[in-house]
């Protein structure tokens, strides 16, 4: 993938944003685990970003792998359930890496539990110095606390390295007010707010992640990962989407 002209640079809307995906984007057509050919398809999408000279942070969730909530619900302590699967997110994070490095853009695995051998622990400081070299930095194991989503990770790290928006790669174009999968009549938001997220609980993030969001006046935008070109289309002021504002 060549690099896109410095015409098109200028054209990015925004300098540095966070990406926020699930675990089972990964997965494809699987049900479980990673798709190696959906893992390579994302990471040319992000590069086709970074191409333009955008600084960008990911998480990845680690639902493809293991879900906290759900070994709760089947028994599990919770606590335990939580930190397995931050650890999923960790997998996931790699694996991303991988994908990625091979498309020749330097990555960085930060993790919210320290586990030298294989990322880097969580300073932000040393997380702005990559950004600032352009590096795409991915975080992982959530915040390393347990009772907090993927989302509430995002929102938190995009405030910290003072990202510009976050988007969020769904299976849809944007946030609607029912599921479009089986309601053909349901309407697309163009522009939402974060109270009316809340108080029609669209379920777009968790609530301390709206909340969280809301609160640093973080524009928060709702794309479809699987439509090819989309996060650069978004950046260079195209494409369809949902956009959350205060």
């Amino acid at each position: 993938m060549t690099s896109l002209s410095p015409e098109f640079v200028t054209q990015a809307k925004y300098n540095r944003v966070m990406l926020k995906i699930s675990g089972e984007a990964l997965m494809g057509d699987q049900g479980f685990g990673l798709h190696p050919p959906t893992v390579q398809r994302i990471a040319e999408e992000v590069k086709s970003v970074h191409d333009m000279g955008v600084e960008i942070c990911m998480v990845i969730g680690g639902g493809n792998i293991f879900r906290g909530l759900q070994g709760s619900a089947q028994g599990m302590e919770r606590t335990t359930a939580d930190y397995m699967g931050m650890l999923a997110t960790v997998m996931n994070a790699l694996g991303m890496q991988s994908a990625l490095e091979e498309l020749g853009v330097f990555t960085r695995v930060i993790s919210a539990i320290p586990m030298d051998q294989v990322c880097e622990p969580y300073i932000r400081r040393r997380a702005v110095r990559h950004l600032e070299k352009k590096r795409v930095c991915i975080f992982a194991a959530g915040t390393g606390n347990p009772y907090f989503t993927t989302d509430t990770a995002a929102a938190l790290r995009a405030s910290e390295m003072a990202c510009e928006a976050i988007f969020m790669g769904k299976q849809v174009d944007g946030i609607y007010d029912s599921d479009p999968k089986t309601n053909p009549d349901a309407k697309r938001f163009d522009r939402i707010t974060y109270n009316e997220v809340l108080t029609k609980n669209l379920k777009v993030m968790d609530a301390s992640a709206i909340a969280l969001t809301r609160d640093n006046n973080m524009p928060l935008i709702v794309f479809s990962l699987d439509e090819p070109g989309g996060f650069r289309g978004i950046l260079a002021g195209e494409g369809t989407y949902t956009k959350v504002m205060g």
